[in-house]
């Protein structure tokens, strides 16, 4: 690819999608205690409904299987933060985007998918200090799942690997509440709660129609 091509936005300008710029993530924030399944949906699933003794070992399970799903879909349930590394390779081109590894749907296509907490980078003092960048210079672009800053300082650390750091929370997936959705969730908590060990004297079989083949078509397509 030419020289010409990298100057005037691809493989990294806002008009081309580059899966992906970034040079790591991580998750910095996730909800570790809330149910999405209903105690009442889960007994129900059991055949446990006069039972109360497991209860919280139930909620528990509960919590478990919506992050098993979230982590399937690549969606968000509940909020999930992150935070995203980027290296200055990113920088060929004006204005400037960076690739989100995660994102998630919002029912209003005027709403964003995602909260950016904070676009950052690490100027070239020594040591160097990380600088926050005014958030009129960034929005996110959601069809391109990316952030597209209009510029960012010459100043910019080019000794460190990733100097550039976005934080941002992915909103909660209108999915949530799809009944095929919580029908995976039902499966896969009743998996988890008849089978207690990952290992069995027995050879499992997985159902036709079970969870995979349920969460399936939701899964996004990246392109």
């Amino acid at each position: 690819m030419s020289a010409i091509d990298y100057q005037y936005g691809s493989p990294f300008g806002a008009q081309t999608r580059n899966p992906f710029n970034y040079s790591k993530f991580e998750q910095i924030g996730r909800d570790n205690t809330t149910s999405w399944l209903t105690l009442e949906e889960i007994t129900q699933q059991l055949n446990l409904v006069d039972d109360e003794s497991q209860d919280s070992y139930l909620t528990g399970l509960a919590v478990a299987v919506r992050q098993a799903i979230e982590d399937y879909l690549g969606l968000s349930i509940f909020s999930v933060s992150y935070r995203v590394w980027y290296g200055t390779e990113s920088l060929a081109a004006s204005p400037v985007c960076f690739d989100l590894p995660e994102v998630s749907q919002n029912i209003n296509p005027a709403s964003a998918g995602i909260t950016i907490t904070s676009v950052s980078y690490w100027n070239d003092n020594f040591p160097p200090v990380l600088t926050i960048v005014a958030s009129e210079n960034y929005y996110y672009y959601a069809s391109g799942n990316k952030v597209i800053v209009n510029s960012l300082p010459t100043e910019i650390n080019t000794v460190m690997t990733a100097p550039i750091v976005i934080d941002y929370a992915t909103v909660s997936s209108p999915l949530a509440s799809y009944p095929v959705i919580k029908q995976a969730g039902l499966l896969l908590l009743t998996h988890l709660y008849n089978n207690r060990s990952d290992t069995t004297e027995t050879k499992l079989k997985t159902i036709p129609f079970g969870i995979e083949a349920l969460l399936r078509p939701y899964k996004p397509l990246i392109m």
